[in-house]
């Protein structure tokens, strides 16, 4: 398993917190999504065999949102 923050531009409310968590949730391998519209970040926790960094971005980035650190 690995663990990972997004630091994500673009959210203007929960509601788009609440897009983000199901777009990643998702993917195939995540097993959990923390997503803070107040701290502009989501924490994901997901099977690095099954999905990657770069496609939870693209699907972060999908409707819009901005991807601007990772940690």
């Amino acid at each position: 398993m690995k663990s990972v923050t997004f630091k994500i531009e673009g959210m203007h409310c929960e509601g788009c917190a609440q897009t983000i968590r199901a777009l990643v949730e998702q993917e195939s391998g995540v097993k959990s999504t923390d997503v803070s519209y107040r701290k502009s970040e989501a924490r994901v926790l997901f099977d690095a065999e099954a999905t990657s960094e770069g496609r939870l971005v693209v699907a972060i980035e999908k409707p819009g949102f901005k991807v601007v650190d990772r940690r």
